[in-house]
């Protein structure tokens, strides 16, 4: 399947991040079918006329239909250094999602924990004291309700697959358009949940980095003015 170009958001020596477009898998695609990362590096040599294989470290990853920001180290001691920051949890990652009902208002962090389930090949929240369990934390904040939906900015504590996911749709609120965790509504293209925002150290010069991946207009099927409105102040 053809997608568009990689619109990037940040480029130096060290780094590059990307607004990753809903359908290609991170990395890791089966033969055919192209990933991020292919085109990541396909942007890259081209760019630079580099005939031989091109070096991009996949630090952090985005599920297949979810959108928005996407970081790669283009040195294997930034990917060490950023690698090791996402898993000490020195990296604010901020996701927008929108999701049916109104949860309440998240009262510090949300708490579960989490296993795969290898009969439906779907993970699940399950008990603390179940065999490979994890905990997931993440907060969140209500932006905005309409018409039997709501727009939640999410903050992510830990980073376990599909967690976003596993947690909203546990609290009765699945994100539009993911069948996979109990919505009926459709939505195109993926799911409506987008990586939005980065905080993170610079992995060689060491000052601090925001990077942030706006949402195109009418993400989540919201009016763009309501979009606009609700993220202001953010």
């Amino acid at each position: 399947m053809p997608y568009e170009p990689l619109r990037i958001l940040l480029e130096d020596n060290h780094l590059l991040a990307v607004a990753k477009p809903a359908g290609p898998p991170t990395q890791g695609a089966a033969a055919g079918v192209i990933s991020v990362l292919d085109m990541a590096k396909a942007y890259v040599a081209k760019k630079y006329d580099k005939p031989g294989k091109v070096y991009l470290g996949v630090v952090s990853r985005l599920d297949a239909p979810v959108t928005g920001l996407l970081i790669f180290a283009r040195t294997s001691k930034a990917a060490g250094r950023l690698s090791e920051a996402f898993r000490a949890r020195q990296v604010d990652k901020v996701y927008l999602a929108t999701v049916k009902g109104t949860p309440p208002p998240c009262p510090g962090s949300l708490v579960h924990h989490m296993v795969k389930d290898e009969r439906t090949r779907r993970m699940v929240a399950t008990h603390a004291d179940t065999p490979g369990a994890q905990r997931a934390e993440l907060s969140y904040e209500v932006l905005l309700s309409q018409k039997g939906h709501s727009l939640l900015a999410v903050r992510l504590m830990t980073g376990r697959k599909h967690q976003i996911r596993v947690q909203l749709a546990k609290i009765g609120c699945p994100i539009l358009g993911d069948s996979k965790y109990g919505t009926t509504q459709p939505y195109e293209p993926g799911i409506a949940l987008h990586s939005w925002r980065l905080g993170i150290e610079h992995p060689v010069r060491r000052e601090p980095l925001e990077l942030e991946c706006p949402p195109p207009p009418r993400w989540g099927n919201w009016a763009p003015g309501d979009l606009a409105k609700a993220l202001a102040g953010l």
